[in-house]
Formats: structure tokens, C-alpha cells, sequence
């Protein structure tokens, strides 16, 4: 969906924008390219800087509970350095590279509730406006989907997925926020563990996957979280047995018991992935993390529930509330609208 929207901060007769992304999806990692269109207003105006900005819907907890709002994950300079005379017509082609830990938003085709926009903002005359707004489709890597793809096999489902603010501790988490994708567990762990937690942290040689298992308490334990990771490389996906080596991760996951809380313990993968231990203080989620784990709406109607609540104001560094403002209608999914 594009929005185009005049310049407001030029006021009626300025410039407008129109950025449209190619169709396919983009990959982690992967390159993003399209046409940022710019129509002359009603004089000649001096383009200083066109501005991609990655945007995502996040959910943070905080002192007051818990709160949505839009983070910026990234920006690129496109073009800019020249004139546009009055009325004139100009394209500009960009290819950029976006971050190897941007969420994944479908898996076949399929939403998995996901909402992340491209934004793009133009610097005209010493003044900044943000004049398009366009949905960012991300499709998985191969390891990524190959993994996904065997828990489904194993017979786990999907519960829904977020963007939660804050880091996993022990991680090389670039990003403010990580993906988290809720899932039922299968009939053969459904006595053993709540729900599984999976995120994925890839960089250009592999990708972490991160398991969190909500525990089921037995007569005198009470329930617990049990969190791994193991790591994989990007090379040699398709000679994998995945349902072995991800029933393997789960196994080991939900044995974690009698190690969990240790603050170096890991549980070991089964004859594929390197495990990697959580040091002192940083064994699972931190600070940031939620304390309880959420039952969300379903993959149907992930989307359609939403940002229904998004924060208004800053939330642990979250950007302002001018910019949830703006992206409100586009999370909503409402219809083009010129303001």
C-alpha cells in the first residue's frame, strides 16, 4: 500500500513523494531496491537528502505495564543534491542492504503478523518532512524456513508472533528489539511445555536460533523457563535432516530443567548447531524481556488486532509520538489518503 502525502512542512504548491518497492519480498540480510517518485510543486525546490527510514511495531514492558509504538531500525541516504524544477516528473532507482536481523513478516505467503513500513523522508530547503509510507514484506532464509518448516512437520503450531524491545542477553543482538514467534507445542512435548519461544538473530555466517520453553510444573516444581540457542550456518541447508535436528533442539530443551538457572549452563544440540552458553546475568531475555508469556491472536488475525493501542509519548527510547502518529493509519490498514 503507498500513501503519497503532500509536504506539509512546505505547505499547499510543495513537492510530493511517492516510493514504490519492488514487488518480491525481501530476505534478511538481503537487497531491497524500488523507485522513490518525486512531483515538482508549484516552484522550484532544491532536493538536499531523500532518506529511507526501516520502521517496526514493537511491543516494550515498562514500569507502567506494557506498550506498542514504532522504533526506526535503520536509514539510508538515497539521493538528493539537486534541483526540482516546478511541476517536473523524476525518479530515483536505490538498492540498500538491510539489516540480517530484520523480522521475518510471512512464511509462503502466509502473514505471521509482523508489521514493519519504509519511510521515506525528504530534506528540501532546510526542511524535513516525511511524505511516504510503504508495508516492508520480508520473507525468511532458507535456514530460517527450513526450521519453521520442520516444527511444523513435528507437529507444532503457530500462536502468533511480536517485536519485543530490548536484547537477549549473551547474543550479538544488533538491533533495539528481536522477533519472537510463539508456537503450540506438539502432542509429544504438549505434557511437558506451555509454549515454545523461537527467535531468530542471523548475521552474514549463520543464524542463532533461540528456544524458550514455558514449562509445565509438576506435583512439588513449579512450572519454569528453560532457554537455549544453538547456531547454525547459512551453507549446506538442504543436506540437513531438519525434523531431527530441530526434534533434537527440543529434547534437549525441555531436559534443560535440571540445569536452568545455572548461570552457565546450556543444553548441548544433537549432532548439529554449536550451543552457546548465556553468561552470569545474561541467561535468557533481559531486563527488557517480558516476565509472563502471552497467548496472541491467532496468524488470521494477528494483523487485524494490530496497533490498535499504540503508545503515544517515548517508551524506553522508543522514537516520538509524532511518529506513531504518522504510522497509525498504516498499521491499521487503512485506505490511501492524502493529507
Amino acid at each position: 500500500m503507498v500513501f503519497k502525502r503532500l509536504l506539509g512542512a512546505l505547505g499547499v504548491g510543495g513537492p510530493t513523494v511517492d516510493t514504490v518497492l519492488d514487488p518480491a519480498p525481501v530476505r534478511p540480510g538481503g537487497t531491497l531496491t524500488g523507485q522513490v517518485h518525486l512531483a515538482g510543486g508549484k516552484a522550484d525546490f532544491d532536493i538536499e537528502h531523500i532518506t529511507l527510514e526501516l520502521v517496526a511495531r514493537v511491543e516494550a514492558e515498562h514500569d507502567g505495564g506494557e506498550s506498542e509504538g514504532v522504533v526506526a531500525f535503520d536509514r539510508f541516504t538515497v539521493g538528493g543534491g539537486f534541483r526540482l524544477a516546478e511541476g517536473e516528473q523524476r525518479s530515483v532507482p536505490f538498492s540498500v542492504t538491510v539489516p540480517w536481523e530484520t523480522p521475518v513478516t510471512e512464511l509462503h505467503g502466509q502473514s505471521l503478523g509482523i508489521v514493519l513500513g519504509v519511510r521515506t523522508e525528504l530534506s528540501v530547503a532546510g526542511a524535513k518532512d516525511k511524505g511516504d509510507l510503504d508495508q516492508l514484506t520480508v520473507a525468511p532464509l532458507p535456514v530460517q524456513e527450513a526450521v519453521l518448516e520442520a516444527l511444523g512437520g513435528l507437529g507444532f503450531g503457530f500462536r502468533s508472533a511480536d517485536l519485543e524491545y530490548g536484547r537477549i542477553g549473551g547474543t550479538g543482538q544488533r538491533l533495539p528489539f528481536y522477533q519472537e514467534i510463539e508456537l503450540v507445542p506438539s502432542p509429544a512435548y504438549a505434557q511437558q511445555v506451555n509454549e515454545i519461544e523461537l527467535t531468530f538473530l542471523a548475521n552474514p555466517g549463520g543464524v542463532d536460533v533461540v528456544l524458550e520453553a514455558d514449562k509445565r510444573g509438576g506435583f512439588l516444581s513449579p512450572g519454569q523457563d528453560a532457554l537455549t540457542r544453538f547456531t547454525v550456518s547459512h551453507e549446506g541447508v538442504g543436506q540437513q535432516d531438519w525434523p531431527a535436528i530441530v526434534d533434537g533442539w527440543m529434547r534437549q530443551l525441555v531436559a534443560h530443567r535440571a540445569s536452568y538457572g545455572s548461570p552457565t549452563g546450556y543444553a548441548a544440540p544433537l549432532g548439529h548447531g554449536s550451543p552457546a552458553a548465556f553468561g552470569p546475568g545474561g541467561h535468557g531475555h533481559d531486563a527488557h524481556h517480558h516476565d509472563g508469556h502471552r497467548s496472541g491472536p491467532g496468524m488470521g488475525t494477528a494483523v487485524a488486532a494490530g496497533a490498535a493501542g499504540l503508545a503515544v509519548g517515548v517508551v524506553g527510547g522508543m522514537v516520538a509520538g509524532e511518529v506513531v502518529d504518522e504510522v497509525g493509519d498504516f498499521f491499521e490498514g487503512e485506505e490511501d489518503e492524502e493529507g
